[in-house]
């Protein structure tokens, strides 16, 4: 099972409408205007995604929304990650009946199993799905950091095919892995190490330019650095309370994250419009 989902992966926010409810159509809309402007594929129900205040019908239902929509269009990666080994194992098993492509699955966060607790999590989801599962590694979020051995040990069991790393300090070769970007300042890194790509945010908006970064390797480091503004900017909140400010300045529909996230301050949300000013992003938009 080959890490074959494209370069540009795009984790993308989950849209609510003015009631909190999921909004069906204006995900839709997303997941086209996304592959329309440079995603190959979609990640739907990760961090990005607001999953941990999705209930599990509403995670399902995203699930199935996007590969019902987006199915011979793209590829879409189910996150199905949790702290509870019986509950990661269920999303598996569903998302695997309602037609994802492949599986994103991060290691227990919180309740910091040992390694071998590790292991034999990984080896529960991996046995309930013929799918191909990526690693998430963001030990910033689970307080856990899966070094490259435990990578490569989690490497040898069937079905683990690639991982999205968020350590820096961890980016290097693993044999048997296929390696995206965790964190979208990683994406040149990455490329440059001749791994596939990354499983982005800053995609949402700047997807066309990443995609130069893949098309165009040797402007790849021009580009990068002229996305260096983005990176520092798209992080002063967490992802989808930034990214969902800037898709509804664009006109995009989002509209607000679910608590414990909030909707960015006056002070937050000027420093997002003038990063889409300086882009040129509002007057496309125009």
């Amino acid at each position: 099972m080959p890490a074959n989902f494209g370069a540009i992966l795009t984790a993308m926010v989950t849209p609510f409408d003015e009631d909190g409810r999921v909004d069906e159509d204006a995900a839709v809309a997303l997941m086209h205007h996304l592959v329309e402007h440079g995603s190959d594929g979609l990640v739907v129900c990760g961090t990005t995604g607001e999953a941990a205040t999705l209930t599990d019908e509403e995670h399902l239902r995203v699930i199935e929304l996007a590969v019902g929509e987006m199915r011979g269009v793209c590829p879409v990666i189910a996150g199905v990650g949790s702290n509870d080994t019986r509950h990661a194992v269920m999303l598996t098993e569903r998302a695997t009946q309602l037609g994802a492509d492949a599986l994103l699955s991060v290691n227990p966060y919180y309740n910091r199993p040992s390694r071998r607790g590790i292991v034999a999590h990984f080896r529960e989801v991996a046995r309930a799905t013929n799918l191909p599962i990526i690693l998430y590694n963001i030990p910033q979020r689970t307080a856990a950091d899966m070094d490259n051995e435990l990578l490569a040990e989690l490497a040898q069991i069937d079905g683990i095919v690639a991982v999205k790393q968020a350590n820096a300090a961890n980016l290097a070769p693993i044999d048997g892995l296929a390696i995206y970007a965790g964190n979208d300042d990683l994406l040149a890194r990455v490329l440059d190490m001749g791994e596939p790509g990354g499983i982005l945010t800053s995609s949402h908006i700047f997807g066309e330019e990443m995609r130069r970064m893949v098309d165009e390797p040797e402007h790849r480091h021009e580009i990068d650095a002229s996305l260096a503004d983005v990176y520092r900017d798209m992080a002063i909140a967490p992802a989808a309370c930034t990214i969902k400010a800037a898709l509804n300045l664009l006109g995009i529909r989002a509209g607000r994250p679910r608590l414990p996230y909030v909707e960015l301050d006056e002070q937050e949300l000027s420093i997002v419009r003038a990063l889409l000013e300086r882009h040129g992003m509002l007057a496309a938009a125009a």
